[in-house]
């Protein structure tokens, strides 16, 4: 199997942004010294829990860390840019690390109201344009004229590079159908809401047609990972990410706690009830159970790649987990 890495630099208790951003370089140089495929920076704007608001950013440091490992966006937020920006960020990318570029763009604002207007410069923000601001970026990028009669006199430049990857994030089967469509990857987000379905990936491949971007159907699915030698030592170092997950349900967004923090923190039975739903998108367990669960899900939903979100509080922990599936799945 495939195995790929989703960060979002998280900013656990007792930690800083800075110290997010430096974990996720050494996630990067970890990662491809391990053989994992890909590893995606995510978009979230006006939170002190992740420190990932640039990610195309932070894609550039990461590529000129690493030596084989694409890297990329997962995803860089359309609403929020011009086409022909997206289209320059991304060909320039390339130029610097050609075959390793990945432009995986996402519907959703990756942040509250007023971020969305800060970003916006006070404008009405446009949201009901995206797919049509996603074919522009990518003729842009593939150095043809867009159809749209702003960008349609100008070019985006450096012109003539290896093209990224084009792949589109989402959780409906509307999102499978357009990314199909538009010949480019399909991105799903398990730990959103755990409601993946076969009819959804199906819909994608049927859909699917080549493009520059993209030769045949590529899939990969975010699953929520904390795993261990044993299945107690996952319980642990899990129990910080569920109490989190509890409180973001209620509105109150912090850092992520200590596993002693976790351990002590007092929860009703109703908490423990909400926690225990909450783990269809938060898969715990013993590392070779959970190697096995993505092989059974990968066999049954039939999509190419898994793509593991983890944040254990300790750095140490959380490379462990790669360490883990990479030596039960390689």
């Amino acid at each position: 199997m495939r195995l790929s890495i989703l960060d979002q630099a998280p900013i656990t208790s007792g930690n800083t942004a800075t110290d997010a951003l430096k974990k996720a370089e050494e996630l990067a140089v970890l990662g491809d010294e391990l053989g994992f495929h890909r590893m995606w920076m995510a978009e979230h704007h006006a939170t002190n829990t992740f420190a990932s608001s640039a990610p195309e950013v932070t894609t550039a440091h990461l590529a000129a860390k690493t030596k084989r490992i694409r890297i990329g966006t997962g995803g860089v937020m359309l609403m929020h840019y011009s086409s022909l920006k997206l289209a320059e960020v991304f060909k320039t990318l390339s130029a610097f690390s050609p075959g390793r570029i990945d432009f995986g763009v996402g519907r959703a604002p990756g942040g509250d109201n007023n971020s969305i207007y800060a970003l916006s410069e006070g404008r009405q923000p446009m949201v009901n344009n995206m797919y049509e601001k996603f074919d522009t970026a990518l003729q842009l990028i593939n150095d043809e004229v867009p159809e749209d009669g702003l960008y349609n006199k100008t070019i985006a430049t450096p012109s003539q590079v290896i093209l990224p990857e084009a792949w589109l994030l989402g959780s409906t089967g509307n999102s499978a159908v357009q990314a199909g469509r538009r010949g480019v990857g399909y991105s799903f987000a398990q730990f959103f809401n755990g409601e993946m379905t076969k009819e959804i990936i199906d819909t994608y491949k049927k859909n699917f047609q080549p493009s520059a971007f993209m030769e045949k159907p590529q899939i990969n699915v975010s699953y929520m990972v904390t795993t261990a030698e044993t299945k107690e030592e996952a319980e642990f170092e899990a129990k910080p990410q569920d109490i989190w997950r509890l409180l973001f349900m209620r509105g109150r967004i912090g850092a992520v706690l200590t596993p002693e923090e976790a351990r002590d923190y007092p929860l009703t039975e109703m908490d423990r009830m909400t926690i225990k739903e909450n783990r269809k998108i938060h898969l715990v367990g013993a590392v070779k159970e959970i190697a096995t669960l993505l092989q059974e899900e990968q066999a049954h939903y039939g999509f190419d790649e898994a793509m593991i979100c983890s944040i254990p509080h300790s750095q140490e922990k959380r490379l462990d987990v790669y360490r883990l599936l990479a030596r039960e799945l390689f």
